[in-house]
Parts: structure tokens; C-alpha cells; sequence
């Protein structure tokens, strides 16, 4: 089997890499030929989807992605297989699917998660939006950069998945920010706070864990700590935040989520029920069946 892979940077290049000590023949370019330089068991070329029945790029963004598209569908054969690593945006890629489609080339969206380290470990974890069958057959190869490939759905949901990922990762960022240069400010050595936040619910779990207990099923009652606790113990944060001088943009913006569903009367609900108002804002409903999560265990 042969393999084109466009973009050597950070990412690319250790991915490359893991392909050729998979064992396959790989045709590679990069706009800087010098990033090329350690492997040296590929194939420089200025057409690296010619003749190849898979072709990855690794690209910065969109602009890129769009750029290397004319290429592709100018190069790649009927029946090219093209997985996209980068982080895109949906729209793009389902335009550009569209066009690889009646080339006859089969595109799908397949952003990675696991920075520099994972790329030349192998210890990635890769989202796959398009066609199943197709991602089925590529598995193999898909298996020499990634050891946790998963097959999200039609195309776009690979990137739609990358993106909600990212997004949740800075949006917690941002919160632990907050409350640490309040605990800090307020007193506690950074290394005890930490400590401290590590022994709590939230601390003891993986950050997307609890959503199975409550969110995903939309399972409220009965509670396991109360909407009028949370709060409580929120609008006491903010206080001693503002006591202190420290800035609590997100704590506050928690505390208005926390009172506008005190305000429906849910009080005595989990505390979680507050997430039901970003569902009615957005229009969807976030529900997993019962029997489906069983599945998670």
C-alpha cells in the first residue's frame, strides 16, 4: 500500500514517522523541504497523492486545508482515500467532500487530540467523520498513528468532535484559573490547594466522567447535591473573591446559571439541572437512553 503524507510539522512529521515504522511506503511533502530531513526512508515529492491509495495532511487550519485541496483533486486517483488530520471547520470539509466525491476520491475528516508527545508515541486519540466502511478498511493503517481511533459518524463529526473537545478544554482552563488565583489570594499555598481540589468529587473524576451520572441522561432527581447547596457555596466564592480582589468572570457567570434555575423553582434538584437551560437556549436536547450508557461501564 502506498501512502502520500502532506504537512511535516510538529504533528505531521512524528506521524509520518510512525507510518514508516509500520512498514509503509510513504510519499511526503512540506512547503519546507527541511522538515523532511529525518525520514529519510520516505519519498520527497511535489505530488504526493499521485499514484497513492491513501493521503494524510496534517495542516494548521482551514486556509491550509483548502489550499492542499486543489492538489489532491488535481492528483489523487479514483478510489484515494484522503484522511484529514487537521483541525478544520465543518463547513470546509463538507464542501470539500463534496468535491472530492465526484472525483471520485473518499474524504474524511479525521482530527487528532494528544499534542507532539502522542504524535511520536503513537498515543493519539483520533476522531473520524465520514464513511464508515471506508474507515473500517483504512483501520490498519489508521492504527500506526493512532492507538485510540474513533468513529464518530457522517462527515464533519470528526471536526465537530475535535472542536467541542478543544472548546470544553479552555473553558475549564479558564474556570481553573479563577479559582486558583482566588484559593491562592485568599491564603492557600498553591501546592495544598492543589492537593486539596484533587481529593474533591470533581478532582477524584476524569473531566467528562460525571456527565454520565446526570446531563447525559437528563436524570435530575433524585439529587445527588442539591441545586440550593451549589448555590450557596458559588454565591460564597464570588464573595470572597470579590473580598480579595481577585477578578471572578466565570464564577459569576456560573452564579447567574445557578439563579436563573433557582428562579424555576429547582432548588431541591440536582445541581446540575442548570445545564437544561443552555439546552432550551440552544434548541436540542442532550439525551442518552438509559441502556445506551450502561454500555460506557
Amino acid at each position: 500500500m502506498k501512502i502520500g503524507f502532506i504537512g511535516l510539522g510538529l504533528m505531521g512529521a512524528p506521524m509520518a514517522a510512525n507510518l514508516l515504522k509500520a512498514g509503509f511506503a510513504l510519499n511526503v511533502f512540506d512547503l519546507k523541504i527541511g522538515n523532511a530531513a529525518p525520514l529519510i526512508e520516505a519519498t520527497w515529492s511535489e505530488e504526493p497523492a499521485k499514484n497513492v491509495d491513501i493521503v494524510f495532511t496534517s495542516l494548521p487550519g482551514p486556509a491550509e486545508v483548502e489550499a492542499v485541496s486543489k492538489q489532491i483533486l488535481r492528483d489523487a486517483k479514483p478510489g484515494t482515500v484522503w484522511f484529514d488530520l487537521s483541525t478544520n471547520s465543518p463547513d470546509v470539509v463538507r464542501r470539500i467532500h463534496g468535491q472530492c466525491k465526484a472525483k471520485g476520491i473518499e474524504m474524511l475528516d479525521a482530527p487528532v487530540s494528544g499534542g507532539t508527545a502522542g504524535a511520536r508515541s503513537g498515543k493519539l486519540a483520533l476522531w473520524v467523520g465520514g464513511d464508515e466502511a471506508t474507515y473500517l478498511r483504512c483501520l490498519p493503517v489508521v492504527k500506526a498513528i493512532a492507538d485510540e481511533p474513533f468513529y464518530v459518524g457522517p462527515i464533519g463529526a470528526g471536526t465537530i468532535a475535535k472542536l467541542a473537545h478543544n472548546v470544553s478544554t479552555f473553558m475549564v482552563h479558564t474556570a481553573l484559573a479563577e479559582a486558583f488565583t482566588m484559593g491562592v489570594k485568599a491564603g492557600v499555598e498553591p501546592l495544598a490547594l492543589y492537593r486539596a481540589l484533587r481529593q474533591g468529587a470533581s478532582g477524584r473524576a476524569r473531566t467528562f466522567d460525571r456527565l454520565a451520572e446526570k446531563f447525559l441522561p437528563g436524570a435530575y432527581d433524585p439529587p445527588t447535591f442539591m441545586l440550593k447547596l451549589a448555590h450557596k457555596d458559588v454565591s460564597l466564592a464570588v464573595a470572597l473573591g470579590k473580598s480579595v480582589g481577585v477578578p471572578m468572570k466565570a464564577a459569576e457567570h456560573a452564579l447567574a446559571e445557578l439563579t436563573e434555575a433557582m428562579a424555576r423553582g429547582w432548588g431541591e434538584r440536582d445541581s446540575r439541572v442548570h445545564m437544561v437551560l443552555q439546552e432550551e437556549r440552544a434548541g436540542v436536547s442532550v439525551r442518552v437512553p438509559p441502556e445506551k450508557l450502561k454500555q460506557l461501564t
